[in-house]
């Protein structure tokens, strides 16, 4: 039976326990941060832990959400202390959209960069058990002042040139006493981005990764399905303008999660205890691959089981600022 952790924000904060019989109040953390602080003191693992508190106050995960009183199943109060990051080129599959993307600009005999990455990975993404593997792309999006609660708008710069949907899954993690990174389960995610700067230089890929991000109201604990499908749709104006399934999930995957981990964890400055980390694992599903060219007021909607609630967020741009620097 699934275990997935929600938190309510609404009139009261509240970690909420939910499973495909029923849900409930988890009795003493009103965090999903606390309660894992909570097990790794305990030398236990998040489930057990769950199961050790006790079951609190029956709810309605599906009317709560449609309430808008579910948050972000992961916070901080110092949103300094949440890093988001993300791997890309990690999907078999994912390499064509990024490849078409770039080809443009290279001579069509050439392999392009980010094939050579695709296949580096399809080559040495899964090493055997104690192995280290070919390190993936990665990125760096921002902190938590950057994440968009479900249900919430993405607000894309003045100066974006594009808004648009990536559908995959996040993994979520919290640094121990100890300095060790601790995995408490996975969402789904939309991690936004302008594909259009991107396309325009591949070395604006990181400008391009700047932008908010949202993570979906449920978190998965325990051991990470090999096999996800979804789908992801943007709805325009009440009607479905674009719609295509994506899978996620190791077995389509061309790198591990535990070499995606090792290889963003390897660096000290992640392992600073007490910190939240969320890690997009990256996806093969672009709308803008199909030419689809988004709009202010779409909605993107983005679900997968076992996860029973969608990830939605809709689109808006924020006002131009005056930025200006001053030397003391």
């Amino acid at each position: 039976m699934t275990l997935r952790l929600l938190q309510r924000v609404a009139p009261s904060r509240a970690v909420i326990a939910a499973t495909d019989a029923a849900a409930h109040i988890v009795p003493g953390s009103d965090t999903v941060r606390a309660l894992a602080l909570a097990a790794i003191e305990a030398g236990r693992s998040l489930a057990d832990e769950v199961a050790a508190r006790g079951q609190g106050e029956a709810v309605d995960i599906a009317a709560l959400f449609d309430a808008g009183v579910i948050g972000s199943p992961i916070d901080h109060e110092d949103p300094a202390h949440v890093v988001m990051t993300g791997t890309g080129l990690t999907h078999l599959g994912s390499a064509e959209g990024r490849d078409k993307m770039h080809r443009a600009a290279a001579e069509a005999a050439t392999q392009t960069d980010s094939m050579r990455m695709f296949l580096e990975g399809v080559e040495g993404g899964k090493p055997a058990a104690g192995e280290v593997g070919q390190q993936p792309e990665w990125f760096y999006k921002g902190d938590g002042g950057q994440l968009v609660a479900p249900g919430g708008d993405f607000a894309m710069p003045a100066f974006a040139q594009d808004g648009g949907e990536e559908p995959e899954l996040a993994g979520i993690y919290l640094i121990g006493p100890d300095g060790t990174p601790h995995r408490i389960g996975l969402c789904l995610a939309n991690e936004f981005s302008d594909h259009v700067t991107e396309r325009h230089n591949y070395l604006w890929l990181a400008h391009s990764k700047l932008r908010q991000a949202s993570i979906g109201p449920e978190l998965l604990v325990g051991p990470p399905p090999s096999h996800i499908e979804g789908t992801s749709r943007i709805v325009r104006d009440g009607a479905t303008l674009w719609e295509k399934p994506f899978l996620s999930g190791e077995a389509n995957m061309s790198h591990s999660l535990s070499n995606l981990e090792h290889h963003h964890f390897k660096y000290a400055l992640f392992r600073r205890p007490g910190d939240i980390h969320i890690h997009f694992f990256g996806t093969a599903t672009l709308s803008f691959s199909d030419g689809v060219r988004t709009e202010i007021g779409d909605t993107f909607e983005i679900e997968a089981a076992p996860f029973t609630l969608p990830l939605r967020n809709g689109l808006t741009r924020a006002a131009a600022e005056d930025v200006t620097v001053r030397a003391l």
